[in-house]
């Protein structure tokens, strides 16, 4: 069936649902979605079921949108809304998206603006055409979120977009041949190793990536195998679905549009923003080093161009038999655990991503309750019989006594982290801990992307457990505006703290000691002894992190270009417990709380011998049929 005939088709199903009346003036496919354009606005106001019965019948996602006659442009519209908000709810920005026809309002004061029983967004709405949508405005305003927002408002990207969401339209609703349907996940990146993350997930009529990651730590093998004739052409791909926004899952999504790909990415907004982050900071860390980048920031901007941002537990059709349905992974802000639905009812698997089955200072514990999930590829970072952390309260004291002790004998402490959860986290521990007086108060420095990541957070509290997201809008109460927190802003900044002589305490990115600002801390604190190391996060076999923590003492360091000898003397602490991995218990808890339980397990992101034994134990345990495959294996399903 063409595309014409197929917009024909739905339009009569569209007229058989609606109302006699009701103008329809034109239907059209964004992306995923059926967007139905009408003058008829108050009939689908008046019957509140009618989107509900729309989505319903057709079997897919509905927007309603008032034809182009009724909407207001964007300068007009910001002149209506700013008439009809109170000056008292203080408007801080006014974002339009054309994708969606939503205007966010950004207010300190969100109850102001939505006015009684939601009078003001009516009024907006009515006399603009825009749906409102009103958010608080995050305490920390954030560079990257407001950038993306920028780029995206462009009016060359906004024709680009609408030009490539109907092109995904056309490719998922295309027609399939109606025969013997097979499901199958082939191994292209983090099997029996972490780093590299990448799945393809393979059906008779589709083909989705599942994260396209990049090992940093290594030199001899840092992609996935994307040169497989299976990836290849990457035109033949329908979708990448990302679970979250670390380097080792989403760091080379921008090769794949410098070699061809040109469709979409699915992933959570903040994922979205995030990943934008550390792609960007991995060009420039690259550079810095003397490396050329496998690719370049026009590149990144393709990626933005193409994601399309979904939310929890909201499902959609990303191929003609794939649909996808993401569920809160708990690792860091925005990741996800994607669920796919294949063909009618023919099969269901989760990719869990990475997870952490515990609730943290951050976020809610991972989803586990699926409608059906024959199949789980889950992660194994912390699955060996060994591999048992402390609780976030045992790591906290432990951490205490590291401070107490380095701070006391006048020492700096220096803290790699992951700009991204690991931080935010460590930075809640000790906010608390030096208010409390259990800490020596001591500056608190922030380098890196650390400050920026934050704000990030803090512009996506939806995403946040409930009780930090009501700390974060009160100034008291927001831990990450505490005064003990300075951001590093500069080299000269930078240059001052390495040289003063008072003991502070320096979160500084990159977590595994693999590049970024960390390394010029580690340089010039590294051979004093009344100073700590303290790794709070998982080093990668292979990262200078890993060595550091199997007892190497002799560092050759790449400084300007050149490498240079430091004897390491710094005591060395790791404290675990602030991972956002699970270990072995919580991944056992996992499945065992699982309800129906799946059929068939396959473990990825571990080393060799930790894949092997939990896929073992699983199987032993619940009687699951269980596997820990190689890189470039391809498992049947169906």
């Amino acid at each position: 069936m063409s595309y014409e005939a197929l917009i024909k088709r739905i339009r009569k199903e569209v007229e058989e649902i609606v109302p006699s009346g009701v103008e329809i003036t034109g239907i059209e496919f964004e992306g995923p979605v059926v967007v139905i354009q009408t003058r008829s606005l108050e009939e689908f106001a008046y019957d509140t079921n009618l989107v509900r019965k729309l989505a319903q019948g057709l079997k897919r996602r509905v927007a309603i949108r008032p034809h182009n006659s009724l909407v207001s442009d964007a300068d007009e519209a910001t002149r209506i809304i700013k008439e009809v908000i109170p000056d008292d709810a203080e408007i801080t920005e006014i974002s339009f998206n054309t994708d969606s026809n939503e205007v966010t309002i950004e207010a300190l004061s969100p109850g102001m603006a939505i006015g009684k029983h939601g009078i003001n967004l009516n009024q907006i709405k009515k006399n603009t055409g825009w749906a409102p949508l009103v958010v608080r405005t995050p305490p920390i305003a954030s560079k990257s979120v407001k950038d993306i927002r920028e780029f995206l408002k462009d009016p060359a990207v906004t024709e680009k977009r609408r030009n490539f969401l109907r092109n995904v339209g056309r490719r998922i609703f295309r027609d399939i041949p109606d025969d013997e349907n097979w499901v199958r996940s082939t191994s292209l990146g983090s099997y029996r190793e972490v780093g590299r993350a990448c799945h393809m997930l393979h059906t008779r009529n589709s083909k989705v990536l599942i994260d396209v990651g990049v090992n940093v730590g290594s030199q001899d093998h840092p992609s996935p195998y994307l040169q497989m004739p299976e990836v290849q052409p990457f035109e033949s791909i329908d979708a990448i679905v990302l679970t979250h926004a670390h380097l080792d899952h989403s760091g080379l999504i921008p090769l794949m549009y410098k070699y061809g790909y040109d469709g979409p990415v699915y992933c959570t907004a903040p994922t979205r923003d995030m990943m934008i982050l550390l792609q960007l900071d991995y060009i420039k860390v690259a550079v810095a080093e003397g490396k050329k980048p496998p690719f370049d920031s026009s590149h990144v901007r393709d990626a933005i161009l193409h994601t399309l941002p979904i939310k929890y537990n909201e499902t959609t059709d990303i191929a003609p038999d794939i649909r996808l349905t993401f569920h809160n992974a708990g690792h860091i802000l925005g990741s996800a655990s994607p669920h796919f639905h294949i063909g009618d009812g023919l099969y269901n698997i989760v990719y869990t991503g990475d997870i952490k089955f515990e609730r943290t200072w951050l976020f809610n514990a991972a989803t586990n309750k699926f409608p059906r999930a024959e199949a789980i590829i889950m992660e194994s970072t912390y699955g060996g019989k060994r591999d048992f952390q402390p609780t976030r309260k045992e790591a906290a004291t432990q951490l205490k006594g590291v401070l107490k002790r380095t701070l006391g004998r006048g020492g700096k402490i220096l803290i790699p982290v992951f700009a991204v959860g690991r931080s935010q986290e460590v930075m809640i521990v000790l906010e608390k801990q030096m208010k409390n007086g259990q800490i020596p108060k001591a500056p608190i420095y922030l380098d890196g992307m650390i400050w920026e990541a934050t704000a990030i957070h803090t512009a996506y509290p939806e995403f946040l457990n409930n009780q930090l997201r009501t700390q974060i809008f009160q100034r008291n109460e927001n831990p990450f505006l505490s005064d003990y927190f300075n951001k590093v802003d500069g080299r000269e900044m930078r240059k001052n703290i390495l040289h003063s002589p008072d003991p502070c305490v320096v979160l500084a990115t990159s977590g595994m000691l693999n590049g970024g600002p960390v390394m010029e801390y580690l340089r010039l604190w590294g051979s004093d002894p009344k100073n700590t190391l303290v790794f709070v996060g998982y080093n990668a076999e292979g990262t200078l992190g890993r060595k550091i923590q199997k007892g190497l003492t002799e560092l050759v360091i790449t400084e300007k270009g050149k490498p240079r000898s430091i004897s390491l003397k710094t005591q060395v602490e790791t404290v675990d417990g602030f991972s956002g991995h699970s270990d072995r218990k919580q991944l056992i808890n996992y499945i065992s709380t699982m309800d129906p339980k799946p059929e068939k397990i396959l473990v990825h992101h571990g080393d060799e011998a930790k894949e092997m034994d939990l896929a073992s134990s699983l199987h032993r345990k619940y009687n699951i049929s269980t596997a820990a495959p190689m890189n470039l294996e391809t498992v049947r399903f169906r």
